[in-house]
């Protein structure tokens, strides 16, 4: 099956593109962009979840900055990888909004 429709979301321990259609995890490695943005692309999943203290399940003390941090420049990597494939793929970017969880389900920090 011919992949055209990109998703760009970071979780824990993925490569961050996704097949919008069906949701399959894609691999970096096959993905016909430079290496630079692979690598740009592996450092910002590394930094997914800093929000988070994963210890104790809750969110840090910065965490809804460093997550609108992390999701801005998320937006930014899914143009980079748009404007490397050009018009035979859309990638569209879904940021993350674990943060807003912690703060409903949290009531100090």
């Amino acid at each position: 099956m011919k992949i055209y429709e990109l998703k760009l979301e970071a979780d824990v321990d993925t490569d961050p593109v996704w097949c919008n259609q069906c949701g399959c995890n894609l691999d970096l490695d096959e993905l016909p962009i430079s290496l630079e943005l692979k690598k740009e692309l592996q450092d910002w999943t590394m930094e997914y979840g800093e929000w988070i203290d994963w210890t104790n399940d809750r969110l840090r003390k910065n965490g809804v900055d460093l997550e609108t941090e992390h999701n801005q420049l998320g937006q930014t990597l899914s143009a980079k990888i748009q404007k490397e494939l050009g018009d035979t793929y859309t990638v569209s970017f879904s940021p993350s909004r674990s943060a807003r969880h912690y703060l409903n389900n949290e009531t100090t920090f």
